[in-house]
């Protein structure tokens, strides 16, 4: 359950004057599956919407965009034009793919300020100048270096193989991925070509050869006491979840090779010939003993050795050089004076600086606009300011990038970055098993579930499922081909047609449509002018008045608790905080309202009449708070549905859903309207009207 910590401003979390959120970056050889959307963007959408009622609208940037270049989007292409279903360039390629993915986030009421592409107008031309910057910048402080690697080429084909025209196994130990590449594995383990088990080339099906070419290379072993202290600070932050740290501090550890004892005497027979080492013996059961080295070149001068003498080994994870540039054509063009030229940037590191690009394209646009929408339009001011802070939402299977290189890539920088906060979800399971295209039952494209269920019940149910905690299934009743009993023709009976299973995408739809719905009616029909009807409270106005001290109370305690549970990214507590809240607010009127009327049909006298109607009023005296604090809290979550609600109010959004007077009463809310309490009327709703219907 949530904690409902004190209410003073004191005690209440303390925010960035301005702040950015990322989502992590999609690639551009496809449209959006439901992972991206329910696991990243749903959850950053919702905390970009807190922060701009929060803080300001003008203090917050929400940047995302698609990652256009590498060996995937070339590979993508490239099959398409192979098999005469895409005539286009790789240019198109990508903005048809970056068009659907905007579509899909739009439906979903993900509202970015910029959802760029990164090759595509209009952030193109300002991220190649970022990444010249930055590269230069890294040259300048010296930690780039030009090293001679090998990279694979395919005789048959005559050409060198890009990183995803390389398959293989993945040699890291303990990994069981056997989609790997030419350096990475499915899973994000890096690792150098050499090492890849099993590799074929994808265009000939061949063993390809591996040949040396000339690449850039920044020095990360180099911060590994930097990124050690690092980790330390951040498990000292209870904001930081467990994953973050847990992944970190597997790549900070000695380089290790593990070796089956099967190879023991041919590794004994070479073992003087390997550099500097240590052994550790297998224990116990163990089928494969340790080899520890000082620092990654003697793991990396053992290769050789070893595979000379036939000795099979598989890498532990540690840190290596990161390849900042590569030799494929689609890149964005490296400056030539970093020590190699004709050379592109490699794309993860070219996608970690890219909010950066973002943040400065929507900065710029702004300013040609001359538009005052933000604080600042220095970007220094958004990303190395100790004002500001930026958030960054991933997937678990990115945090080698995030969280270990970018950290110290931004130290290597020299010029004030700031360190931002990694949100990383676990994965989101489908139908409780991990999701792949190529399974029996593939998951379904994000926008193919809006043919089934509305957005904000998927909104709302995704953000119920505590990502941030564990992997969490996302079992859509819809897409359940389980087979739960048989038809009265004997065919077999599957749950998305049996009425008796429950679909749990529901669940939070229901308190949208029933709880929250059903108070929102109350008000404004409990208000609502009638003819012939003399009651105090059917002017069309809010009833001027205080709400009960209890309902005030219940209302500090509801945004407390929402608040301390955003703060610690726990979004599916804030959601539970708010389902609380509504049911309480919806019990209160049910009760004081009946006890209200009942009191009018015993109503004989002036002064009972009189008492009765205002036990009406002051029942929605204090419906009329709760719906309004309930409002904005929920508005992160279902904002299509609550901005309605605000529109009915006959309120500006801003000053709505700003946080500033989100504890105010109605009448100093209706006061700070520039109106009298009592007189500012809301709209009149037509007979059964639904803020939310699904």
């Amino acid at each position: 359950m949530a904690r409902t910590p004190e209410t003073s401003e004191s005690t209440r979390p303390l925010w960035p004057r301005r702040a950015v959120v990322t989502a992590g970056m999609p690639y551009g050889n496809k449209n959006l599956h439901f992972g991206h959307v329910g696991g990243v963007f749903i959850p950053a959408d919702f905390f970009a919407r807190f922060l701009r009622d929060r803080i300001g609208r003008e203090n917050v940037i929400f940047v995302s965009g698609t990652d256009c270049y590498g060996s995937p989007i070339m590979e993508g292409h490239r099959k398409l034009v192979d098999a005469g279903e895409d005539a286009g360039s790789l240019t198109d390629y990508v903005q048809r793919n970056h068009d659907a993915q905007e579509r899909t986030l739009a439906s979903f009421e993900i509202a970015l300020d910029l959802f760029a592409g990164s090759a595509l107008p209009p952030a193109a031309k300002i991220h190649r100048q970022t990444t010249a910057e930055i590269i230069e910048r890294l040259a300048a402080e010296g930690v780039l270096e030009r090293r001679s690697t090998k990279q694979f080429f395919d005789p048959v084909a005559g050409q060198f193989l890009n990183g995803r025209q390389v398959t293989g196994r993945c040699p890291i130990q303990g990994c069981k991925s056997e989609k790997a590449y030419a350096d990475e594995c499915d899973l994000g383990h890096q690792f150098e070509p050499e090492e890849l088990i099993a590799p074929r080339s994808a265009l000939t099906g061949e063993v390809p050869e591996l040949r040396p070419v000339d690449n850039i290379y920044f020095d990360l072993p180099a911060y590994t006491q930097y990124l050690k202290d690092y980790a330390h600070e951040l498990e000292a932050d209870e904001r930081v979840r467990p994953v973050v740290v847990k992944t970190m501090e597997e790549w900070l550890g000695a380089p290790q090779l593990y070796i089956q004892t099967k190879f023991r005497e041919a590794f004994d027979a070479v073992e003087d010939r390997l550099p500097p080492h240590t052994v550790i013996e297998a224990e116990g059961n163990k089928g494969s003993f340790t080899v520890a080295f000082p620092s990654w070149r003697e793991r990396d001068e053992a290769h050789e050795v070893l595979g000379e003498a036939g000795v099979r080994f598989r890498s532990g994870k540690a840190l290596v050089p990161l390849r900042i540039t590569g030799n494929i054509s689609w890149g964005v063009p490296v400056p030539d004076e970093c020590g190699c030229s004709g050379l592109t940037c490699w794309v993860w590191p070219e996608s970690l600086w890219a909010p950066i690009s973002f943040t400065r394209t929507v900065l710029a646009l702004a300013a040609e606009e001359q538009s005052s929408r933000y604080a600042s339009t220095d970007w220094h001011d958004w990303w190395c300011s100790e004002e500001a802070h930026a958030y960054q939402f991933i997937g678990q299977d990115n945090i080698y990038f995030y969280g270990v290189a970018q950290p110290a890539l931004w130290e290597a920088l020299g010029c004030g970055m700031r360190q931002s906060t990694l949100v990383a979800n676990y994965h989101v399971l489908y139908m409780g098993k991990k999701a792949s295209s190529s399974s029996k039952t593939p998951p379904p494209p994000a926008a193919e579930l809006l043919e089934h269920y509305d957005a904000e019940q998927l909104r709302a149910h995704f953000l119920s499922l505590g990502l941030g905690e564990k992997p969490v299934s996302f079992s859509p009743k819809a897409y359940d081909t389980r087979e739960t009993g048989k038809n009265p023709d004997g065919t077999p009976l599957l749950a998305r047609d049996d009425k008796r299973v429950i679909d749990p995408v529901l669940k939070e739809g229901a308190l949208l449509t029933g709880v929250f719905n059903r108070l929102a009616r109350s008000c404004f029909y409990g208000i609502a002018e009638r003819d012939g009807d003399e009651a105090p409270c059917r002017t069309g106005c809010i009833p001027a008045g205080d709400a009960s001290p209890s309902v005030m109370q219940a209302a500090r305690e509801a945004v407390a608790a929402f608040e301390d549970a955003v703060y610690r990214f726990e979004f599916h507590h804030a959601l539970g905080v708010c389902d609380g809240y509504l049911r309480a607010a919806n019990k209160r009127w049910s009760d004081a309202s009946k006890a209200a009327k009942e009191l009018a049909k015993s109503a004989a006298a002036p002064t009972e009449r009189a008492a009765a109607d205002e036990a009406m009023l002051q029942a929605l005296r204090d419906a009329w708070q709760e719906l309004r604090v309930a409002t904005v809290l929920m508005h992160p979550v279902v904002p299509a549905g609550c901005e309605r609600i605000c529109k009915a109010f006959a309120c500006n959004p801003d000053e709505f859903f700003s946080w500033k007077r989100i504890l105010d009463t109605m009448d100093e809310f209706t006061d700070a309207l520039g109106e009298q309490p009592g007189t500012h009327r809301v709209e009149a709703l037509p007979p059964r009207f639904d803020f939310f219907s699904f």
